[in-house]
């Protein structure tokens, strides 16, 4: 699958499985970090998904998402961390894919550095807010073109063997099995364990 804004037009949610094994690369003053994927969760707003930030429509906070697709919607979380996702749909349809999980095949050097509190390589990207970190992505970064440097995302190898499953820490029906949404690599040991919501239904 030749990786280009044309491909993003579909759903996250058809988009999820296929985008596995697709690199993201950021590049900043300390070099360039390239992250293989291997865990996505989709989410799909108005109204459709309970799960979604922009399940009640757009927001000055998650008008990226309801932009081009190709995008990075970057936003703060728990009040510490950043993620980062990749805007899928045409505009005005919001649609996108958290980066949850990822090997770091370039850069790793860097990685490590920005990762300090990391056990092992395994665990550099596992998680979307070490995913951030390990890639340089700050919250000025929301909005940024992915196909335009300092980014670039790129089609890779694409693995075998996909699982689907519930989205993780999503509380409400949003993380229940009716939105089995979130997609990662079978046995990769860069993919974050899932954790269910406590008040997810």
């Amino acid at each position: 699958m030749l990786l280009e804004r044309s491909t993003l037009m579909g759903s996250a949610v058809d988009l999820g499985p296929e985008l596995l094994g697709s690199l993201i690369s950021h590049t900043t003053d300390e070099g360039t970090v390239t992250i293989r994927l291997t865990e996505l969760e989709a989410y799909v707003g108005n109204g459709v998904d309970p799960g979604s930030h922009a399940h009640r429509g757009k927001t000055k906070r998650n008008a990226t998402m309801f932009g081009e697709p190709g995008h990075l919607y970057a936003y703060f979380t728990y009040g510490m961390h950043v993620c980062g996702n990749i805007v899928c749909a045409p505009a005005e349809q919001p649609s996108g894919l958290l980066m949850r999980g990822g090997e770091v095949v370039e850069g790793i050097d860097i990685a490590r550095r920005r990762r300090t509190t990391a056990k092992s390589d395994r665990d550099l990207a596992r998680g979307p807010g070490r995913l951030a970190v390990a890639l340089g992505i700050q919250l000025a970064d929301n909005g940024s073109d992915l196909f335009a440097a300092p980014f670039d995302l790129r089609e890779g190898q694409k693995p075998q063997n996909v699982l689907s499953g519930p989205r993780t820490g999503v509380s409400g029906l949003g993380g229940s099995d009716l939105y089995p949404w979130r997609f990662w690599v079978e046995g990769d040991r860069t993919v974050s364990p899932y954790k269910r919501h406590p008040r997810a239904e």
